[in-house]
């Protein structure tokens, strides 16, 4: 007869002698209930069941398995015709699980992760990371485990004996064989070694369906540390299977790919699995089983092909010593070929390096799907040309270029005023009184000029958008573009305050110092030019004695000086205007530069400076630098 228990967490193992007591459960009342005559079974509950004749006896395991070790099957004879269920135990060594620890590159890349997810939240959605927070999650869930063992799970098709390879390792009928489709239903474990229980509870995986292999010195020592997983088929029909599937393959450190010489080239396995786990042949086994089947060299011939197939996936292979996917054949059914999958699968383990690279592949992975949202095309930036021509079209929008105009014509009619002939400026006030309004063009209303000048800020914007975002992905142009927009907005009118504020002066603009000299030289002459005439009137009328040379010459004087000073003047005026008109025009230019950089080229720059921490952080993610301006 044969018997099977569960050891309780201080691994103490039912003796068979106890049997006739019975078992307290829950309210301390035996429990014995009659089961089929089946040695070494469980119930649904995940009890253990003795069973010795027509009765067998329960044991309450509902508690967690806690590296709890499972006895293994023995049958012993007696000398007599009495048959007594003997239970193989071993002392539980109870040893704290070592958590796992990740190298500085991988921590930095983590860290990277981290940073990018966090400064992209504002501009991506959720589901757009959602990958990349999951990578995160299960790094530092896998980070808080055990660091002693590898958990790789056996995946494959229906029929392509899976169940059969891990029952082969385990080197006993642990998983359900047979021609039932589909045979696997839920995974199982099975762990060589103890430290286990919370890498098999991360999967999901009930205490029920633990085990541990057959117990063998030589087998133990070679694959310490590997936890083993049964997956249900991943081309199942029930849905609920595929699901599984897709759940543990997540999980795992490493995942062995049984595959048989019928449905190797199977469409679904190399498009929904291997494909897209290219970048994970480094944890990666794809095992030919059912090598039995096939006569010859044909075993060579489906090899080869297969290995065709899995380079056309991308998946780069562990040959001559590069690092990449390993490839065997082997026979579940005979044996053949087993051994070096788990002389393999021992020195895969030993390393214990599969939880970092599994963990390494997925943050390639993340990454490559990031790519398109932080890899710019070309060199990105605003320039220094972007910046000046956005302040140059705000100050036309403005009219510094006018505004600097209409300083030195006033500087120069002020000249005019002092150090011009009071008949000349009689004569030109006559004439600007005098003149009818009838036949002049018509100035533009301020309307007019006010939506001028909002459309010439609005297209000054969207250019300097344009040439802001020319080149960045997607979600990063749009935001420099809502950043432009969102400043753009009371532009127009804060500029038209500007204009006020820092435009002309009120009153009189100011005079250099040799303007007292050349009032004087004007007011001598028209002296000059009243004494000639007044001169003159009184020899006319004889109060004076004739003599017209003097005041002729007077007048003359008096006529051609007064002239002669206004030129001097409007020609040395000419430098001091041009300089207040320039200093009028600079003062307007840089208010409104001022006004455009505070509500639009800031704003914009926060933006691409965000994007260049996270390039920069995406190049720490991906192990590349970046050269952005």
């Amino acid at each position: 007869m044969t018997a099977v228990t569960d050891e309780d967490h201080t691994g103490r193992a039912e003796h068979p002698e106890e049997s006739a007591k019975g078992l307290p459960g829950a309210d301390g009342a035996a429990k014995h209930e009659p089961v089929e005559r089946e040695a070494g079974v469980r119930d649904k509950g995940g009890h253990a069941r003795i069973v010795d004749g027509a009765t067998t006896r329960r044991t309450d395991s509902t508690s967690a398995w806690d590296d709890g070790l499972i006895a293994r099957r023995a049958t012993e004879e007696n000398t007599g015709s009495e048959h007594v269920p003997v239970v193989e135990t071993r002392a539980l060594s109870v040893q704290p699980a070592v958590p796992l620890t990740y190298d500085r590159p991988l921590r930095s890349r983590l860290d990277a992760l981290r940073e990018l997810v966090g400064l992209s939240r504002t501009r991506l959605d959720g589901q757009t990371l959602a990958e990349a927070g999951r990578v995160l999650d299960e790094s530092a869930a896998r980070r808080r485990l055990s660091g002693q063992h590898t958990v790789v799970a056996i995946a494959g098709a229906t029929g392509s004996g899976k169940s059969q390879l891990f029952n082969a390792l385990a080197g006993v009928p642990i998983s359900e064989t047979g021609v039932r489709r589909p045979t696997t239903a839920t995974p199982i474990a099975c762990s060589w070694s103890d430290g286990a229980a919370s890498l098999i509870e991360r999967l999901g995986i009930p205490p029920r369906l633990r085990r541990r292999p057959l117990q063998n010195p030589e087998t133990e020592a070679q694959l310490r540390g590997l936890v083993l997983v049964d997956l249900p088929d991943h081309d199942s029909a029930a849905v609920q299977h595929r699901e599984q599937v897709d759940r543990v393959l997540a999980l795992v450190d490493a995942v062995i790919w049984v595959v048989d010489p019928e449905k190797y080239a199977d469409a679904i396995l190399h498009e929904r699995y291997l494909r897209p786990m290219a970048g994970h042949a480094e944890v990666m086994f794809v095992v030919l089983n059912q090598t039995d089947r096939l006569p010859g060299e044909a075993t060579h011939q489906v090899l080869d092909d297969l290995r065709r197939l899995l380079d056309e996936d991308g998946i780069a292979l562990g040959e001559y010593g590069d690092p990449g996917a390993t490839v065997l054949a082997l026979s579940a059914l005979t044996g053949d070929g087993v051994g070096e999958l788990r002389e393999a699968l021992g020195q895969f383990v030993a390393e214990r390096g599969a939880p970092a690279r599994r963990i390494s592949a997925d943050l390639d992975a993340a990454a490559a799907e990031l790519r398109p949202l932080y890899a710019a095309r070309r060199r990105t930036g605003m320039s220094e040309e972007a910046r000046d021509e956005f302040s140059a079209r705000l100050a036309d929008a403005v009219g510094a270029s006018a505004a600097g105009e209409a300083a030195e014509r006033a500087w120069l009619r002020n000249a005019n005023r002092a150090c011009g002939t009071p008949w000349l400026r009689l004569w030109r006030w006559y004439r600007d009184r005098s003149e009818p309004t009838t036949g002049r063009v018509p100035l533009p209303t301020q309307t007019d000029e006010e939506v001028t000048a909002r459309q010439r800020v609005e297209q000054a914007v969207r250019t300097l958008a344009d040439r802001a975002s020319t080149g960045l992905p997607a979600p990063w142009a749009q935001a420099v573009r809502e950043a432009a927009v969102r400043g753009s907005h009371g532009l127009p009118e804060a500029l038209d305050e500007l204009a006020v504020r820092a435009g002309l002066p009120p009153g009189r603009p100011p005079r250099p110092g040799w303007w007292p000299l050349a009032v004087m030289a004007q007011v001598s002459m028209t002296i000059l030019q009243v004494v000639g005439g007044l001169w003159l009137l009184g020899q006319i009328i004889g109060f004076m004695a004739p003599n017209l040379g003097v005041p002729v010459l007077l007048m003359a004087a008096g006529i051609i000086g007064g002239p002669i000073v206004e030129w001097s003047c409007r020609m040395a005026a000419r430098g001091p205007a041009r300089r207040y008109g320039t200093d009028a025009e600079r003062r307007l230019r840089e208010a409104a530069a001022g006004c455009g950089r505070a509500r639009v080229l800031d704003p914009v720059a926060a933006e691409l400076l965000r994007y260049r921490e996270v390039r920069e952080q995406y190049g720490r993610v991906t192990g590349v630098k970046t050269g952005l301006r």
